[in-house]
Formats: C-alpha cells, sequence, structure tokens
C-alpha cells in the first residue's frame, strides 16, 4: 500500500496527488498502461453524459459528471506531465491567460462591451489575433475534424459567413439542396460504387452539408433539429411496434405505411 492520508474532503492538490500515485511504480497497473488514445472515447463518453446531466437539470448527477470530465482532463496532462512537454498547471495558466486576453473588455484596456454580442464580437477578434489567423481561410480550417460532422459542417458553415460568403436569401440555399438532392438520386439510381467520384457517398455528403447551409440561415441547429427527428421517429417506430400483430418483416411495404401512417395520427 501506498503512503496516503485519506481526508473527508479533496482539493485539486489531492487530485493531482492521486493521479500521480496512480500513475507510478507501485500504483494502479491498468492506470500505468493508459495512453491518450487508449482513453481518447473515455474522453467523448464522459463529455456526453455530462451534457446528458445538464440537460436534465440534474445537479447531483452534473457534478459527479463534471468531475469524471475533470478526471480525463487531470489524467491526459499527468502523461504529459511524465513526458516533461507540460504540468496540469500549465493548462491551468493556459486556459486563464486565454480567459484574460480575450476579455479585453474586462481585464485590458478596450471598452467595455454594450451587450453579450459585443462580448462576442470582441472575444472573436482577440482569438483572431491570438491565433495569428491572417486569412478567413484559417478560422474555417481549424473548425476541428474530430466534431461529429453535423457539428462539424454547421460551424464551417458559420465561420464562412461570417466572413462574407453568404447567398443573400435562402432561396438560393434552397436551390442548391435541390440540385444536390438531384445528383444523389442519379447516383443511386446509376448504382455505381458508393465511394466512387460523384458516388452515393459524395453526393450524400453534399445534400448534408447544404441542409446544414439550410439551417444556418434559418436560425435553426441542426443538432437539435436531428435530435429532434430521432425523438420522433422513436416515438412511432414504438407505436407501429406495439401495434402490430405479427413481425414486421412479413408485412408487405404498403402495410408498413399504413402502420406508420396510423402511428402519425
Amino acid at each position: 500500500m501506498v503512503n496516503f492520508q485519506r481526508k473527508e474532503r479533496y482539493d485539486w492538490e489531492d487530485l493531482l496527488t492521486i493521479m500521480r500515485i496512480l500513475r507510478a511504480p507501485g500504483g494502479c497497473p491498468w492506470d500505468r498502461e493508459q495512453t491518450h488514445q487508449s482513453i481518447r472515447r473515455n474522453f467523448l463518453e464522459e463529455t456526453y453524459e455530462a451534457l446528458d446531466a445538464i440537460d436534465r437539470d440534474s445537479a447531483p448527477d452534473m457534478q459527479e459528471e463534471l468531475g469524471d470530465v475533470l478526471l480525463q482532463v487531470v489524467f491526459h496532462a499527468a502523461m504529459e506531465e511524465e513526458r516533461g512537454r507540460f504540468t496540469p498547471d500549465d493548462v491551468v495558466d493556459g486556459v486563464a491567460q486565454k480567459l484574460v486576453f480575450r476579455h479585453a473588455h474586462v481585464f485590458g484596456s478596450a471598452q467595455a462591451a454594450a451587450d453579450s454580442a459585443e462580448a462576442l464580437e470582441d472575444w472573436e477578434a482577440q482569438k483572431k489575433q491570438e491565433k495569428g489567423y491572417t486569412s478567413p481561410a484559417d478560422a474555417v480550417e481549424a473548425v476541428p475534424h474530430t466534431l461529429p460532422a453535423l457539428w462539424r459542417a454547421e460551424k464551417i458553415v458559420s465561420r464562412s459567413v461570417k466572413a462574407g460568403f453568404n447567398w443573400s436569401s435562402v432561396t438560393g440555399a434552397l436551390e442548391k439542396l435541390d440540385e444536390e438532392c438531384g445528383e444523389l438520386r442519379q447516383a443511386v439510381e446509376t448504382g455505381g460504387a458508393v465511394d466512387a467520384p460523384h458516388g452515393v457517398r459524395e453526393e450524400l455528403g453534399d445534400a448534408l452539408f447544404a441542409l446544414c447551409k439550410i439551417a444556418q440561415m434559418s436560425g435553426v441547429d441542426p443538432e437539435d433539429a436531428l435530435h429532434r427527428a430521432c425523438d420522433k421517429y422513436q416515438s412511432r417506430f414504438r407505436t407501429v411496434a406495439d401495434t402490430a400483430d405479427k413481425p414486421l418483416s412479413d408485412y408487405t411495404e404498403a402495410e408498413l405505411v399504413a402502420l406508420w401512417e396510423q402511428a402519425k395520427k
């Protein structure tokens, strides 16, 4: 057993000490074996669980899940401390420095922001300066590839719009969607390889991206819209499944459509 004094309540330094003990010889074999890549998925899962707790407005669950997210931060930072590249304290300092720099209207000499919109504008201006963006393309290319694809598309579209790249009305975006759907239909009906140039995968991606553009111009969060569609589908499918008096695979297509229409009602 390691030399560690248990407490009624632990703080930030205690958390770092615990992680260092777990990763050290004589600590936990599993914790010592982990790498950034091996626990990468854990970071995503814990973040989504924290978001679920936030959506449910559950304070106990939020406290627990935010702690799990913090654990992932400490875990990754501890690995880098072992490699001598940065420490957990460097992570804290970095985000503190960023907050001070990007809030020049609070901590600097800039004029105080009149409202949240102006504050956000100041934040973006400071961010561009901090990141050294010299072209609108820099901001667009900085959108993380690891984001869920729909979310990534929404951010790419939004940053393009901020640079002035936009249709004058949503009509142009709708016409683009019609064009992409036509090309998708042609790709499907042609029956070529899915991953061929102008194949189903490419044309489907173009249609989905066009939908994200329409969402942005309509003031709709595409992630939220798709989640709502998923909820609706689940509810209607439950009704269909519970109404059916035989396996769904035994129904004809027309019968399934009739069940679905009844579920909608």
